[in-house]
């Protein structure tokens, strides 16, 4: 009992949602609970993550979803757009608490590859509100990659149990990994290393 408090707290929402698609919310609210968040009672109380370093990597070769998303700021973002690149999407929302633990960690990875040209960093949001309640969050926490505005539509499509998930595209958009939970640096890099691997030599050459 002691174990499912503590989940319910670390999923916690930080404001009601609206009456509009309350039913897909309590659902996707009731997976949080079951994923614990990504696993939140793993040992020393760190998120597991489904394809962490050391786990089998996923073997499918599984296509990413197409979705086209505005983005917050303005214009909008593909999947299209991101060909030829790793891709690294983070699916969250503003009332999920744990998603505040992979903002720093985006962040430093962003920043470690903007130089490199083969990497995109987006975050996805799910919030209902959109912009409104997106932006000061976003400014708030001091986000400094892409963010579009999403929803738990396009979460569910791309394999997420819970929120924050965090899913790896290669450069052919094949789904390479999913960590679930506040995702580590050290899992993203091996998460690159792997897409970048089964990228195949004629995209390593670009």
């Amino acid at each position: 009992r002691g174990g499912l408090r503590r989940v319910r707290a670390r999923c916690a929402r930080r404001r009601p949602r609206p009456r509009r698609g309350r039913l897909l919310a309590l659902a996707f609210a009731l997976t949080l609970l079951l994923a614990g968040c990504g696993r939140a009672d793993a040992p020393g109380g760190s998120p597991a993550s489904v394809a962490e370093p050391g786990a089998a990597p996923l073997t499918s070769r599984e296509p990413a979803p197409p979705f086209d998303l505005p983005r917050l700021g303005g214009g909008r973002v593909a999947l299209a757009d991101l060909a030829g690149r790793v891709a690294v999407l983070d699916f969250w929302a503003t009332w999920c608490a744990p998603c505040l633990e992979t903002v720093p960690v985006l962040n430093r990875f962003a920043e470690a590859h903007a130089a490199e040209g083969d990497v995109a960093v987006l975050g996805v949001a799910t919030d209902e509100d959109g912009a409104e309640v997106v932006a000061p969050w976003v400014a708030e926490q001091g986000v400094r990659y892409p963010i579009a505005l999403g929803d738990l539509d396009l979460a569910l499509a791309f394999g997420a149990p819970g929120l924050p998930t965090t899913v790896v595209l290669a450069p052919d958009g094949a789904i390479v990994a999913r960590h679930v939970g506040a995702v580590e640096l050290d899992e993203l890099e091996a998460s690159l290393a792997l897409a970048r691997m089964r990228a195949g030599p004629a995209a390593s050459a670009d």
